[in-house]
């Protein structure tokens, strides 16, 4: 009798119980721990079962290698571009996941080196606790490649101080860790050789209770002194220029500033700016303003939309241009459709603004009672 061959695939959701903790592995590491529906489900079905679980107290979420999460997998979205919404569920599941992290009812703590960036960072952020250290890479990139900030980052951007979430957005400027920490985007910076023994002394606690949990992580981490040339040091700058109406005027107070003595950080800056999808910048500021007067789950519904009205090309197929020339043919030259910033007009902005009919929404309730109604399996897309 031939015996049977089984192809084990790797499994890119650790889940370990130990005591009343429970600690998520994202096991992914050859591809910097990407989100992708093998992700989203398991993650969101433990959490859902945690919260319920009196015996869960405490919930860790760590990477595994160099990188916490790179984000979502772009692949995955060019491989999809021509059949229609073939990424709309694993969307669906993580935009109402995302709620679910900044609303979870157990402490959360996320231990964050390495690259966090995009959608990955929607998994550190919202956290009660965010651990970051020396070897930790924050951006938020989607709109140089023709996308937009998601997961929730229209709301929680547009909450930094100053304009400085309009200038993460737009230019995707990087943030270490103690930046990171001191813009208000993770709680604590632990030295990267604490970050196993800090672990182990969280679980030892075998509590949930949240001043205990913050009170240990306080005992492994430093104090955060900002560099001089960090761009944090440069609010004046940004708060000036990214306070402009649009687009083309932020670029061109941006280009003022950059010719006065000291500015030279602007230059490399500018250049990406001018490199970006025109679609994508535009998209992107509005969507990060109109986040600063909406609720989390408004913040939320309307990325829904704009990334499903993208991914649908509606009024440009930039975000796989972007994809291609980033990811695929890495020629980093992508042709952007409408190439320029005044070709891009308002009234096909607001065409990926518009609101779905009510059925077709994201669902995501802000009842406690019903707080994990609204799954994908429960909604209009799944039963058409």
């Amino acid at each position: 009798m031939a015996q049977e061959t089984v192809n084990v695939e790797q499994e890119v959701v650790l889940v370990e119980e130990l005591g009343n903790a429970r600690v998520v592995t994202l096991n992914n590491p050859k591809q910097l721990n990407i989100i992708s529906p093998k992700v989203v489900e398991p993650l969101a079905a433990n959490l859902e079962k945690w919260e319920k679980d009196e015996k869960a107290k405490l919930v860790i979420i760590k990477g595994a290698g160099r990188a916490f999460s790179a984000g979502g997998d772009l692949k995955m979205f060019y491989n999809g571009r021509n059949s229609k919404d073939s990424c709309l569920e694993v969307v669906y599941r993580m935009y109402w996941l995302c709620n679910h992290i900044h609303t979870y009812k157990k402490t959360t703590i996320a231990l964050a080196h390495g690259i966090s960036m995009g959608g990955g960072a929607s998994l550190m952020a919202p956290m009660k606790f965010s651990v970051v250290t020396e070897k930790t890479v924050f951006s938020t990139p989607e709109a140089s490649i023709g996308f937009h900030t998601d997961c929730g980052f229209s709301y929680m951007l547009s909450r930094l101080p100053g304009r400085l979430g309009e200038y993460l957005g737009l230019t995707g400027a990087r943030l270490n860790g103690k930046e990171l920490v001191a813009a208000g985007l993770a709680t604590h910076f632990v030295p990267l050789e604490k970050l196993p023994e800090l672990e182990k002394h969280l679980l030892s606690l075998n509590t949930g209770d949240e001043a205990a949990v913050g009170s240990a992580i306080k005992e492994f981490s430093t104090d955060v002194q900002i560099d001089e040339e960090s761009i944090l040091k440069k609010q004046s700058i940004i708060d000036e220029c990214f306070s402009k109406d649009s687009v083309a005027d932020i670029i061109s107070s941006f280009e003022t500033e950059a010719g006065k003595e000291g500015n030279g950080w602007i230059v490399p800056v500018l250049k990406g700016l001018k490199r970006s999808s025109p679609t994508g910048l535009k998209i992107t500021l509005r969507s990060i303003r109109e986040g600063r007067k909406q609720t989390l789950s408004e913040c939320l519904k309307k990325e829904f939309r704009i990334t499903i009205n993208t991914l649908r090309a509606r009024i440009s197929g930039d975000v796989y241009e972007g994809i291609r020339a980033l990811t695929i043919d890495k020629d980093n030259s992508p042709k952007w459709d409408p190439s320029t910033l005044e070709n891009v007009e308002d009234e096909q902005v607001n065409l990926v603004f518009e609101p779905f009919e009510e059925d077709f929404e994201l669902k995501v309730s802000e009842n406690e009672q019903d707080r994990w109604d609204g799954k994908y399996e429960d909604s209009a897309y799944c039963h058409q």
